[in-house]
C-alpha cells in the first residue's frame, strides 16, 4: 500500500493507524501547492479531488476521505481492535464519533487556515470550535477514549485535528480531559512514529 499524505495535514490519522497495525505501507509526501508526490506522479491523477489522504491498496484501487480509509484498515486487522466489528451498535457509535469529527472539528478548522480569512469571522469559527470541544470533554471526563477504555481509529482522528489548535489560540488546557487525551494518545509508539517519520519528510522539503 501506498500513504499520500502531508506533514501534519489529516492524513497523519491514517499514518498512526498504520503504524498501529503493523501493517507494510510507503508513504509518499505530496506537494499540495503544486498536486505533485514524491514518487513522480501527478497527485491529482491519484485522487482528482486534490486533497490528502489518499490510499492506494495493492490492487490498484484507490481510498480517499480519512474515515473509510482509517475504518477500512482497522477491519484488516480487526484482531487489534482499532474498530468494532461492522454490523454491531458500537461500530455505529464509531461512525458517530468519526462524523462529528470531521463535520464539527476538521472541516470548521479548514477556513483558519486561509489567510484571506477576515479576523472576525475566524473568531466565529473559533468560538464554534470551543463549544465542540466542550462537548467532547464531557465524554472524556469519564472516559479514557472515545468510546471508552480502547483507543480506536476515532481517538487517532480526534488527536490530529486537535494537534491545530495551537495554530489559531485554542488552549485545550481550558478542558482537563481533553488534555490529558492529548497527552496519552501522544506517548503511543505508533504516534511518535508517525509523528517523528512526517516531521523528517518535513524537514526534506
Amino acid at each position: 500500500m501506498k500513504l499520500y499524505f502531508s506533514p501534519e495535514a489529516c492524513s497523519l490519522s491514517p499514518h498512526i493507524v498504520l503504524n498501529e497495525l503493523g501493517l507494510p505501507f510507503t508513504p509518499v509526501k505530496v506537494d499540495m501547492t503544486t498536486k505533485k508526490a514524491a514518487d513522480g506522479r501527478d497527485f491529482l491523477a491519484i485522487n482528482p479531488k486534490g486533497y490528502v489522504p489518499a490510499l492506494k491498496l495493492d490492487n490498484g484501487e484507490v481510498l480517499s476521505e480519512g474515515p473509510a480509509i482509517v475504518q477500512y484498515l482497522a477491519d484488516l486487522k480487526p484482531e487489534k481492535k482499532l474498530a468494532p466489528a461492522n454490523g454491531t451498535f458500537e461500530r455505529v457509535r464509531l461512525q458517530e464519533w468519526l462524523n462529528f469529527i470531521t463535520s464539527e472539528l476538521h472541516k470548521t478548522y479548514s477556513p483558519l487556515f486561509n489567510p484571506d480569512m477576515p479576523d472576525a469571522a475566524k473568531a466565529i469559527f473559533r468560538g464554534k470550535l470551543e463549544q465542540r470541544y466542550a462537548f467532547i470533554a464531557k465524554t472524556l471526563d469519564s472516559q479514557d477514549y472515545l468510546l471508552g477504555t480502547r483507543f480506536s481509529v476515532a481517538d487517532a482522528y480526534l488527536f490530529v485535528v486537535t494537534r491545530w489548535a495551537r495554530h489559531f489560540d485554542i488552549d485545550v488546557t481550558r478542558w482537563p480531559s481533553l488534555a490529558r487525551f492529548m497527552e496519552r494518545v501522544g506517548a503511543r509508539a505508533a504516534v511518535k512514529l508517525a509523528l517523528n517519520a512526517e516531521s523528517q519528510a518535513k524537514k526534506a522539503a
